[in-house]
């Protein structure tokens, strides 16, 4: 779902810019999205995602913005309480003093919903994040996992457009955030409101989202797909931040169809795709991003194939990391790495490395 093709958006922001004194957090970041749509806005510490969600929930007013919608309706300006959107914390923010229910019906009371209509929908809110029968339990009583439905069921109950979620998962072990994974995907479809998750995890990020936007120094570095994320990074830092483990610097020397000659840096001429399908005149300094799991040990004859990369190799490293093995191999392109999660059927020596030509991305080299 490319931001160009969504013909009933959400959310709607252009050109918004925010500064915290001297420290530009944002700068000129248009975005829009769907009804709907699940979309992660990603990046490390210090690149404006909770920035943006601030500002999207009301909590932060921009220091310029040329638009700023939610639902149709303009809301620059409107305070946290009458924009149309709820944010869920890491931290969840629940009232210790008030049982489950009480949490959750909180926010309708306070909008003037009388009390028993209140509980009565704060009872399907639980029941919608599989809570069911916990109404009179205080928080104490929750696990993490519970404590973090209870957050989710509260900001559901008020119906809003667009649920924000600032790094609910940050707190939970990594089989809990698993399994909250699925279930927020599970919720995200049941109710069918556009989710806007912050997050620092790539894995999370492409695990549930529509769309994915990277973000880096307070603007978008690529918005797309989890496919365009992981298989198609538009820089070399998004290459670096989606888990790219190789990088080989070179010039281009030649077009040969849809693929790119290049040379890299020790002599040798591979091939590979221009991110974008972008086109590079001979001579022009590129870096070729390649996954480590797309790289193959060959042992014996040296593999044939018009689209196939193949270089000597050897083995030099090997290191284990639980779920999969990286291994270091020494070639005539340098040093690259390869990722296996079944060590069992590589060979134990080889003679060369090989992976496809269209799993190299060619990208312009960082000024």
């Amino acid at each position: 779902m490319e931001q160009t093709k969504i013909t009933k958006p959400m959310l709607e922001i252009e050109v918004v810019t925010h500064r915290y004194g001297a420290v530009t957090a944002l700068e000129n970041v248009s975005l829009v999205a769907g009804r709907g749509e699940f979309l992660t806005i990603l990046g490390e510490s210090g690149s404006g995602k909770t920035t943006l969600l601030r500002i999207i929930s009301g909590l932060e007013q921009p220091s310029e913005v040329v638009k700023l919608k939610i639902g149709g309706e303009n809301v620059v300006g409107v305070p946290p309480a009458k924009r149309n959107c709820t944010t869920v914390f890491q931290n969840y923010a629940l009232f210790p003093h008030m049982s489950v229910l009480e949490n959750i019906s909180y926010g309708l009371v306070v909008r003037g919903v009388p009390k028993e209509d209140a509980k009565r929908a704060a009872r399907r809110a639980l029941e919608t994040v599989r809570l069911g029968g916990f109404d009179a339990r205080s928080v104490s009583q929750l696990s993490g996992g519970q404590r973090q439905r209870v957050a989710i069921a509260r900001a559901i109950v008020t119906q809003p457009a667009i649920l924000l979620l600032d790094e609910p998962l940050g707190a939970l072990d990594e089989r809990l955030r698993l399994d909250m994974q699925t279930e927020l995907v599970d919720l995200q479809r049941e109710l069918d409101t556009t989710f806007i998750y912050i997050t620092h995890s790539q894995e999370e990020a492409l695990a549930m989202s529509d769309r994915i936007v990277l973000m880096r120094s307070g603007k978008i570095e690529q918005l797309g797909t989890p496919f365009d994320l992981f298989d198609r990074p538009s820089s070399v830092f998004s290459a670096k931040f989606m888990g790219f483990e190789n990088l080989m610097s070179g010039k281009v020397v030649e077009q040969r169809g849809d693929l790119t000659m290049v040379e890299l840096s020790g002599g040798t001429v591979i091939a590979g795709v221009p991110e974008s399908h972008r086109a590079f005149n001979p001579g022009t300094k590129v870096e070729v991003a390649l996954r480590a799991e797309r790289v193959t040990p060959v042992k014996g004859a040296r593999p044939a194939g018009t689209s196939l990369n193949v270089v000597e190799g050897r083995r030099i490293d090997q290191r284990y990391r639980g779920k999969y093995s990286d291994i270091l191999v020494e070639t005539t392109a340098g040093t690259l790495k390869i990722r296996s999660w079944d060590l069992a059927s590589l060979p134990e020596e080889f003679d060369f490395v090989s992976w496809r030509a269209e799993d190299c991305i060619i990208l312009p080299t960082v000024a």
